[in-house]
């Protein structure tokens, strides 16, 4: 995080060089490469970004988005078309049993247009909103989630979006009606060895002497769809040369072409219905007219696609947490221990409240980011960096919640208890379908790390330099006066707020205290991050503990004012809500203290330590007494560039009869 707008490599493009060896870069490097990917420019209004700073905007998400009526009514009746589907000819038990959805089902989705739900209807889409878009996927998600994460990672991060994006009309002209019509994509980016720093990616693409493309060689792991799709989204790496740039760079792929092996098919704890690959290429001809948006802007492009694309995950998220919502109440009512239901001992009633004040919330964090995402006036991507974090984190814990609730029978498979004639409540593979949503496009600790980022960046463009060691003597007085002139006006409006006026926000009737609460509460938190600045400085990004607890504090606040804006909107409607909303803000509110004071009484710098001496074998001993895996083999496989000498297991499905 000392990176600054001033040290971050020169290019006139802001995507940055790639250093000299893939694989081999220092840490420095690494987060240049990343640093130049992310955008740097906030030229439109973000209420996640002004809630760390201290400045509660209510005003940019009241009142509540209201979406077009027109495009409502239009995804309704997709809606009501998909439900049909979905329940009549989608078997979920089935999926999870056979590890496989069936060709059938690929063809009824394309016949519902559910590839194309995010495709524009000019190039044979539905140009759904993001909003709507979500729904579909909660639906889907509820009768299985790897069918979810099929049409997710086909549309939020595969071909489609970054075509949407950056492609030019004959791009989207010649792919995307393809995609519309019911063919997969994937998106390939992570490597064996390279994970969540691109900056040793490994794949290359070399420009071809006659200039006409480019010829791909390397492994990807972890392709989502990689196994049927037809088109990829592959980042590869050109080298610099005479005349060209190079750098990451996206490139559209033919799935069927020479020198494109799927070596394997990866199995999981969870989703077993995914189709995920191990994917080669050697010497994979790819025309120059299939590059994304230009030469090294790959990972901007990868960044840039997520902003939107992360709203996919939390919307299963919020399916999940209605599917246990509907269980856990019905089994708590029905279930009858030590002579009353279940629900009426305290243990059990605290876990439902829980259940059901996170899905309240999540679904408000989720509707208003999507909104704000259909309205190109408003920068989202903290929004939807927040609501990702914290709907994959808070699914996981309602999943955990609702095992405890069901007891034994929430440890029993679906098909176990259908046997003997039980209702067949799948609540063991909720848990283990959910648990990759906090790895899955940015995993928690990455997150922290991003959301951090994006913080703390109105702070790094007055005064990084002031910290960065590369920062020549100009360079830090320059960066003094700024700060100074930044500080002098904004630490002041940190002191006191609307927060503290006893009448403000009545308007919001029984909530109006949580709102005030809110306010007070982020400029609380933005006091502790400029302090924490002051006294780590260019340390700060190592704090990562402190940092995890700033953004988890944000993403609380960001919720609460979700809740409440939206409660007062569908008050008339749905007055329930308002009641919901202020238990929701009540927990929310305990967890926020809990954060606040592990910012300063924690065991971080122990942890620390100890950490250091356990790697270095210290404590080696406490591992006697245990059988532990084989040592044979590599944690990390190494590739070896090359044709492939492993059978294609490939799938394609064939065509509707």
């Amino acid at each position: 995080m000392t990176t600054t707008q001033n040290s971050r490599p020169e290019s006139p493009d802001g995507a940055g060089p790639l250093p000299g060896e893939a694989g081999q870069v220092t840490e420095k490097e690494a987060r240049q490469v990343a640093e130049a990917a992310r955008e740097s420019a906030w030229d439109r209004p973000s209420f996640g970004k002004e809630l760390f700073l201290g400045r509660f905007r209510l005003d940019l998400i009241d009142p509540w988005p209201r979406p077009d009526p027109a495009e409502v009514a239009r995804a309704d009746e997709f809606l009501g078309s998909l439900r049909a589907y979905l329940g009549s000819e989608v078997d979920g038990e089935a999926i999870e049993r056979d590890a496989r959805i069936p060709d059938e089902v690929f063809h009824g989705l394309a016949g519902l247009g559910a590839f194309g739900m995010k495709i524009d209807r000019k190039y044979g889409g539905l140009g759904l909103s993001n909003l709507h878009y979500c729904r579909a996927l909660m639906l889907v998600g509820s009768v299985n989630p790897a069918v979810s994460a099929l049409l997710s990672a086909h549309q939020s991060i595969g071909v489609p979006q970054p075509l949407k994006m950056f492609g030019t009309p004959e791009q989207k002209d010649r792919f995307l009606p393809r995609l519309a019509a019911g063919e997969v994509s994937a998106f390939l980016l992570t490597e064996p060895d390279v994970g969540s720093d691109p900056a040793r990616l490994a794949t290359t693409a070399e420009p071809t002497a006659d200039g006409t493309g480019y010829r791909l060689n390397g492994v990807k792991l972890w392709a989502t769809n990689g196994t049927l799709a037809t088109l990829l989204v592959v980042m590869a790496r050109v080298p610099a040369g005479e005349g060209r740039r190079g750098g990451i760079t996206a490139f559209v792929v033919e799935g069927d072409s020479d020198g494109i092996t799927v070596e394997r098919r990866n199995s999981f704890v969870g989703l077993r219905g995914l189709e995920n690959s191990l994917t080669r290429f050697h010497d994979v001809f790819v025309p120059a007219e299939n590059v994304i948006g230009g030469e090294g802007k790959g990972l901007k492009i990868a960044l840039t696609t997520l902003n939107t694309g992360r709203l996919s995950l939390p919307a299963m998220c919020v399916g999940a947490g209605k599917w246990a919502l509907n269980v856990a109440r019905e089994w708590a009512a029905d279930r009858v221990q030590w002579g009353r239901p279940v629900a009426e001992h305290e243990a059990v009633a605290k876990k439902l409240s829980f259940i059901a004040a996170t899905t309240y919330g999540m679904e408000s964090m989720l509707d208003l980011s999507c909104m704000l995402a259909d309205d190109d006036r408003n920068d989202i991507r903290i929004e939807a960096a927040l609501v990702k974090l914290y709907a994959s984190e808070m699914a996981w814990r309602i999943a955990d919640e609702l095992i405890q609730i069901r007891g034994g029978r929430g440890y029993e498979t679906a098909d176990s208890l259908a046997a003997r004639g039980e209702r067949p409540a799948a609540v063991e593979q909720l848990l283990r379908d959910l648990r990759i949503n906090r790895i899955f496009e940015g995993s928690t600790e990455i997150m922290h790390l991003l959301i951090a980022r994006e913080a703390v960046d109105a702070h790094l463009s007055v005064a990084g330099d002031i910290i960065d060691p590369d920062a020549g003597l100009g360079r830090k007085a320059k960066a003094g006066a700024r700060a100074g002139a930044f500080y002098a006006k904004w630490l002041p409006t940190l002191a006191v707020g609307k927060g503290q006026t006893p009448g403000a926000y009545q308007e919001f009737g029984p909530l109006a205290g949580h709102l005030r609460h809110v306010e007070r509460t982020s400029r609380k938190l933005a006091r502790s991050t400029f302090y924490a600045m002051s006294r780590w400085q260019g340390k700060m990004e190592r704090k990562q503990a402190f940092l995890g607890r700033v953004v988890d504090i944000g993403a609380e606040l960001f919720a609460m004012s979700a809740v409440c804006v939206r409660a007062y909107a569908e008050r008339d409607a749905h007055p329930e809500n308002v009641e919901l909303a202020d238990l929701f803000c009540r927990q929310a509110r305990l967890r926020v203290d809990e954060l606040f004071t592990g910012l300063w009484s924690n065991t971080d710098s122990v942890d620390v330590a100890a950490a250091k001496r356990i790697v270095a074998g210290r404590y080696a001993s406490l591992e006697d007494g245990v059988l532990t895996p084989p040592a044979d083999l590599p944690w990390v496989a190494r590739w070896e560039p090359g044709p492939s000498t492993a059978e294609d297991v490939r799938r394609r499905i064939p065509p509707a009869r």
